[in-house]
């Protein structure tokens, strides 16, 4: 008697039922060339193809809450209602083939107004006049690359409560624009990490100090958005800074814990970007950080860094380190790797999550 595969067993989150457990991670496409926010028809491609291809939750990019929250003026976002009709085509799509859809909600801080992550492009921050802007952050404190050269501005109490507000309004817009799940971006290195790593945050303020004064605005962020919106809720936190007197997974946990009575739903635990550190990468690096986390803050968590084959996959699963596992680099390498995967651990052709229209294709 067969069994299904942990990796094509549906996550019930809230009311969402989530058809496998192969997601696609977050991952910037840096393509409104239109530096309006308003997402096109390559992001209708980039994103319907991985519901054809058999993705439980489809992820979208980072979507800016405010226009000064994007990475590079190429960045999609969510701080208006035309943004979000756009968004609506795209979501429409990928819900007829099956997948859940998801945004990142994200404000870049100090790390804002660059060039796009492009080949052939170098880095550096956009001028304003070349359609860039001025950063703000925690503290005038620049991110620890060449590649940011702007003078930041720190945030004041009525800077912070318009951030508090736009991530708000955004997810509002993207439950409107027909998401299923809405994560907030606390990592990275982008804002909301910035507040909550003792490394870049200094301020001696009621946002900065103690543990609980520089987790407070991640935690305003959550509050703000569960008065408005009842979905299913993620965040996307960076377990550690790979740096000595930094941020670290203790950490992470004990937010985590915050976070899970603040009601959030699961965990998108990553690592690093705030600082430059030395980083072990190699694959399913990232794993036991989403396994502490699930484990001793009792709350779902889904695993990235580095995780490519099925049997990686599904081990992870079975062995109880994660709820679900997210793929970025290998995503885009194989737009149909759930439909790989469910041949190679032996899921019926009937069972598999094939697009009708693919039919033909299907391993022998």
């Amino acid at each position: 008697m067969s069994t299904t595969p942990a990796l094509f067993t549906p996550l019930d989150l809230r009311s969402l039922s989530i058809r496998n457990r192969a997601w696609v991670s977050p991952m910037c496409q840096y393509s409104v060339e239109t530096m309006d926010g308003v997402v096109t028809d390559w992001h209708l491609v980039h994103y319907g193809g991985f519901a054809a291809g058999g993705w439980g939750l489809v992820m979208s990019e980072a979507a800016a809450v405010l226009p000064e929250g994007r990475i590079s003026p190429w960045d999609a976002g969510l701080w208006n209602d035309e943004q979000a009709n756009a968004w609506r085509r795209v979501n429409d799509f990928v819900h007829q083939h099956g997948a859940a859809t998801g945004v990142q909600l994200a404000h870049a801080g100090r790390k804002a107004s660059t060039n796009r992550w492009w080949p052939g492009v170098g880095p550096g921050t956009v001028p304003p006049e070349e359609g860039g802007w001025q950063p703000v952050g925690p503290t005038t404190q620049r991110a620890d690359s060449g590649e940011y050269t702007a003078e930041v501005k720190v945030l004041d109490e009525a800077g912070i409560q318009h951030v508090i507000d736009a991530f708000a309004d955004a997810a509002v817009r993207a439950q409107r624009a027909g998401f299923d799940v809405v994560e907030v971006h606390a990592a990275h290195g982008y804002l909301l990490h910035q507040f909550y790593s003792p490394l870049t945050n200094t301020r001696t303020d009621q946002w900065g100090g103690s543990f609980e004064n520089r987790v407070r605005l991640t935690l305003a962020v959550v509050d703000a958005i569960r008065e408005r919106y009842q979905g299913v809720l993620f965040v996307r936190l960076s377990a550690t800074d790979w740096t000595d007197g930094g941020w670290d997974i203790a950490d992470t946990v004990r937010l985590a814990g915050l976070l899970k009575e603040h009601g959030v739903d699961l965990v998108d635990t990553s690592s690093g970007g705030n600082v430059l550190a030395q980083i072990p990468v190699g694959p399913g690096y990232q794993v036991p950080f989403a396994a502490q986390v699930r484990r001793e803050a009792g709350i779902a968590t889904s695993a990235v860094g580095i995780i490519e084959t099925p049997a990686q996959a599904e081990t992870i699963l079975v062995t109880g380190q994660a709820d679900a596992v997210m793929l970025g680099r290998e995503a885009l390498r194989d737009v149909n790797w759930p439909l790989r995967a469910a041949h190679e651990l032996g899921v019926a052709n009937a069972d598999a999550p094939w697009p009708k229209q693919r039919w033909r294709g299907y391993w022998r």
